[in-house]
């Protein structure tokens, strides 16, 4: 669990927002202050809570696993009213798409007073490249989102004349480091015929979104835990400082580099690892395969990691649209 808190102040125009992804791997909070223009972090929280484990296999969500959430979720809710938020936006993605229980999984969280809203893939894509672009000048931009479920996958551009985000092709791909984990990568550590089969069985679920004529990206831009983290591995980060990690380049070689050399661990050495949160250890190498193969099938020798992701889109989103009130 990492939590920090940035200030409290909020000035005329602005309204006090709470965000919070209830993802595959992930349960995320962020509050801030926002306006069209400016997000101003007031309080972020992450807990590494895992709630699609198993789901691959059963089709539902464990008992243990909803319980998990639902005791972050409540935690969350007494950080909201705390920091004072007008307004909050809570949505579940992937794994609360998939399971045949997500209603049970959902009442459980409305007794917390948070009530979660199950998105559609293809607007988990837009939020997502809302965030990653939000403060960017114009640019054509490709837009990944690799989470425990799915990755998201969104080309546009941003208006040079207006700064207006243009959404060219937008896709939610059923491939994700937990669910690529639970398929395929049953050794410690991998074995290479399980290795080669996971890097396949990725290349093709996104092979056909890169099929789709178009000009070459200027910028790839990366969202979410696998890139972050493997940009704090990168720089060899003991303490996690999102403001190192935001803007950094992997290049295609870095990438590269690290998906060998973790796949080459057993789970115990990756939960060593300096710069990895030992909860992610598990998943690391599907979601590191992942983004090679995006890397590869885009033609990007570099991507830029981004801390501004789903969380920055759904607050930009609520203030727009007035929701949460």
């Amino acid at each position: 669990m990492c939590r920090a808190r940035k200030g409290r102040a909020v000035s005329g125009g602005q309204r006090r927002l709470a965000a919070i992804d209830i993802g595959t791997v992930t349960t995320r909070l962020l509050i801030a202050d926002v306006t069209s223009t400016i997000v101003t972090e007031v309080e972020r929280s992450c807990d590494i809570t895992h709630l699609g484990r198993g789901l691959t296999t059963s089709g539902r969500l464990s008992g243990e696993a909803m319980r998990d959430v639902a005791a972050v979720i409540g935690r969350y809710a007494a950080i909201i009213a705390d920091a004072g938020a007008t307004g909050v936006v809570a949505i579940a993605t992937s794994a609360s798409r998939d399971a045949r229980n997500a209603g049970e999984f959902l009442a459980m969280l409305e007794r917390t007073g948070i009530r979660p809203e199950v998105i559609e893939g293809s607007r988990e894509a837009l939020l997502s490249f809302t965030g990653a672009t939000f403060g960017l000048e114009a640019v054509r931009v490709l837009v990944d989102d690799i989470g425990g479920g799915s990755t998201e996958l969104v080309r546009g551009r941003i208006s040079e004349e207006t700064g207006e985000r243009v959404v060219e092709l937008a896709r939610s791909i059923d491939v994700g480091s937990r669910r690529l984990t639970e398929m395929f990568l049953h050794s410690d550590p991998p074995a290479a015929v399980e290795t080669q089969a996971a890097r396949e069985y990725a290349r093709d679920m996104l092979r056909p979104y890169f099929d789709t004529p178009s000009e070459r990206p200027e910028l790839l831009v990366s969202v979410a835990g696998t890139a972050t983290s493997l940009a704090a591995i990168r720089m060899e980060m003991a303490v996690y400082d999102p403001a190192m990690v935001h803007g950094y380049v992997l290049s295609g070689h870095d990438v590269a580099g690290m998906t060998e050399r973790l796949a080459a661990m057993p789970l115990a050495q990756r939960r060593e690892m300096i710069g990895l949160h030992p909860g992610r250890a598990s998943v690391i190498v599907a979601g590191a395969m992942i983004l090679e193969a995006i890397m590869e099938l885009s033609g990007a020798d570099s991507t830029m990691v981004s801390e501004r992701d789903i969380l920055y889109g759904i607050l930009l989103d609520a203030y727009e649209s007035g929701a949460g009130a």
